[in-house]
């Protein structure tokens, strides 16, 4: 059995989000995908911090980094990720 690819993607355009979970839903594309909305957001996922936890926050295979969000962009979340040796990998 083929593991499902985990793809979190960090975006504050409610649209956008719509629009990828059509895409992937119209290409029969069976990947679980989830969001957060903010890089601040994002870092809490990948930290297991403010609610986040290994059973609903599974680590992601891929990434989808919206550069423009509130609280923390994507550059600044890209920093963040590459400066954590746990988070780099």
């Amino acid at each position: 059995m083929e593991k499902e690819i985990v793809i979190l993607m960090a975006d504050d355009d409610a649209d956008d989000k719509f629009m990828a979970q059509e895409a992937f839903e119209e290409n029969k594309l069976a990947n679980d995908l989830r969001f957060v909305s903010d890089g601040k957001e994002l870092i809490d996922y990948l930290k297991l911090k403010n609610g986040y936890t290994s059973d609903n926050a599974p680590i992601p295979d891929i990434i989808l980094l919206d550069i423009n969000m509130p609280k923390m962009d994507g550059i600044q979340a890209l920093k963040v990720i590459k400066k954590d040796d746990a988070l780099k990998k």
